[in-house]
């Protein structure tokens, strides 16, 4: 593959990235992160440099993928001064994975382009092991020759992905995809919390679900982890606090209100105020049902 690639973000999503790019045939150029013993072991394992600076994995590669966790830490990269990946950028291509908010998508292509660069989102509507399979469902926005640069690689990474539009379209799709997962999520925590005061068995429970209109994708990740409090992290809650607050901004821009959206953030948030942020969003369970809220038993 004649691209070289550079990742910034090598958390659980970008280091399972960067693993299948390479496994696949990709150059991988550079790894960069913020906790540098991670950006390090990844590069050890994958045969390639950890730089201390963005724009060294700018000079070093041709694409850049990132994968952050909000809009502060995008403008720290694309920022106009001080350390960042535009520098010397003209003609590199940068996909952004994050979920942020679609003005911020917008920023960052008005400087990408200012910087004779191109960007382009692709929102991701998956987890961990889809991004180490190449199983993502990807969401892409943004001029469509930076689309269709992008495909080669993108379509090693996915199994399906769909071209939205504009910069900022697909951070609005991604943002009401995460909206209603979250709102599902805190029902279905709810459903089996009373299922349990109630006395009934919810292996049961579930499986009525599942033949119900109870039945979602929701209750196929996440409902047997509530049952048996498993919330090892692959969503995790403080993310789905973000991504329903960004949801919200855009209801509220619209003037609208939007109350299960509203009343779930809060339960979000009220998992990261009790330290659970960093719980899977299964763990809102741990809110829900009786007797959980207090005995530290939580994963």
């Amino acid at each position: 593959m004649s691209e070289k690639i550079g990742i910034v973000g090598v958390g659980r999503m970008g280091g399972n990235m960067a693993r299948r790019l390479k496994e696949t045939g990709f150059t991988i150029s550079a790894v960069y992160d913020l906790n540098r013993q991670t950006a390090q072991t990844l590069a050890q394992e994958l045969g390639c440099p950890a730089p201390e600076t963005l724009a060294e994995v700018t000079k070093f590669s041709d694409v850049i993928i990132t994968v952050v966790s909000d809009d502060a830490a995008m403008k720290k990269l694309f920022g106009n001064s001080g350390d960042r990946l535009l520098k010397r950028a003209k003609g590199r291509l940068f996909i952004n994975c994050a979920t942020i908010s679609p003005k911020m998508h917008v920023k960052v292509e008005e400087a990408a382009k200012a910087a004779d660069a191109q960007s382009l989102e692709a929102s991701m509507a998956s987890s961990i092991t889809q991004a180490r399979e190449g199983s993502l469902y990807l969401m892409c926005a943004g001029e469509e020759s930076a689309y269709e640069r992008a495909k080669p690689i993108l379509e090693k990474l996915s199994s399906s992905m769909r071209y939205v539009g504009k910069a900022g379209e697909a951070a609005k799709v991604k943002a009401l995809v995460n909206m209603v997962m979250n709102i599902n999520t805190a029902g279905l925590a709810e459903g089996l919390g009373l299922g349990q005061a109630l006395g009934l068995d919810l292996t049961m429970l579930r499986e009525v679900f599942s033949q119900t209109g109870a039945n979602s994708r929701v209750l196929q990740t996440d409902g047997e982890d509530m049952q048996n409090r498993e919330h090892s992290c692959f969503f995790s809650a403080a993310h789905a606090a973000k991504d329903s607050g960004i949801a919200l901004s855009l209801a509220k821009e619209q003037g609208m209100n939007l109350p299960l959206a509203a009343t779930t953030k809060k339960q979000f948030d009220k998992m990261v105020e009790k330290g659970l942020g960093e719980l899977d969003k299964s763990g809102i369970a741990e809110l829900t049902f009786k007797g959980r809220q207090s005995d530290g038993q939580a994963s």
